[in-house]
């Protein structure tokens, strides 16, 4: 099949490939999910020409994957951003991820433990940002990760079910090594939470679980602090955060990031062994960073 007739195919995976073109595609999709938006800083991250990133940057704007936003007008210079379109890639990325580390840098075991191309991405994240998106709490509305002006954690984790939601775990989930420990650790944050707001730090659980999952979890729980849901995986593809893929859906591997009054990640725990004692290790840290 020539590339010409890719956009004409009556296949989805040829139409979308018609509109991705080729590799270069996905890494500029990723770093805009990433908070890279502009020109210069995408050609710096990935060394590409001029000529060729202006070719694709015009093409996924053809295309509605991404759209422009000025910021100077004279001489005229744009931010590129996702648009719905190009949000509902996040996913595919995320799945890309996901296989390439498992089956590619790793033996393909299912795991929700970490690899050394994973630490070395967890270690990499101290110092960004926070990229500037929404997720889900657990009434199912909209909320930042994180706001500005305060400190906060940021735990993730791979999904916690209230007892009459526990058919929700996926089969043979116990079974998968780094799964066990997300009630241990959820209930941890619980019992420190008055430490961390004493030191003037507040928590966040994420899950890629539903809103629903975690109210129920929450509620039987009686945590302190909000259970955050991120299962359209915005935040895990614009941080390229660790997961594991099981039963059809994505994961977060356990890892734990404190940020900032402004959104700068100034500490990263993984691979995350120790449910319990992470919370005390992430609270120490967090009082001498402080």
């Amino acid at each position: 099949m020539k590339r010409e007739e890719l956009s004409d195919a009556d296949c989805g995976i040829a139409q979308a490939l018609g509109v991705l073109g080729d590799w270069w595609t996905f890494l500029l999709v990723r770093d805009v999910a990433g908070g890279v938006t502009r020109f210069d800083a995408l050609q710096r991250e990935l060394g590409m020409s001029r000529r060729a990133l202006t070719e694709r940057l015009a093409g996924l704007v053809a295309h509605g994957v991404l759209a422009k936003r000025a910021y100077s007008a004279h001489p005229p210079r744009f931010d590129y951003l996702l648009t719905a379109k190009g949000e509902a890639l996040l996913p595919v990325l995320v799945a890309l991820q996901d296989w390439g580390t498992r089956h590619v840098l790793g033996d393909g075991t299912l795991t929700a433990d970490g690899g050394d191309a994973e630490v070395r991405r967890a270690e990499g994240l101290v110092g960004r940002r926070l990229p500037d998106l929404e997720i889900k709490d657990r009434s199912g509305a909209a909320v930042r990760p994180a706001e500005p002006g305060e400190w906060t954690v940021l735990f993730f984790f791979p999904g916690a079910f209230a007892p009459a939601d526990a058919h929700a775990y996926p089969p043979g989930w116990g079974d998968i090594p780094g799964t066990r420990g997300c009630t241990l650790e959820t209930r941890t944050y619980a019992d420190r939470h008055a430490a961390f707001a004493t030191a003037g730090v507040r928590v966040h659980g994420v899950s890629t679980q539903r809103p629903d999952q975690l109210a129920a979890y929450s509620a039987w729980a009686e945590l302190p602090y909000p259970l955050l849901s991120d299962p359209d995986a915005r935040l895990a593809a614009a941080l390229q955060l660790p997961t594991f893929r099981v039963a059809g859906a994505d994961r977060f591997k356990r890892l734990t990031l404190l940020a900032d009054p402004k959104l700068t990640v100034r500490a990263v725990q993984f691979p995350v062994s120790d449910p319990a004692g992470s919370v005390d290790e992430m609270l120490e840290r967090a009082r001498r960073t402080l």
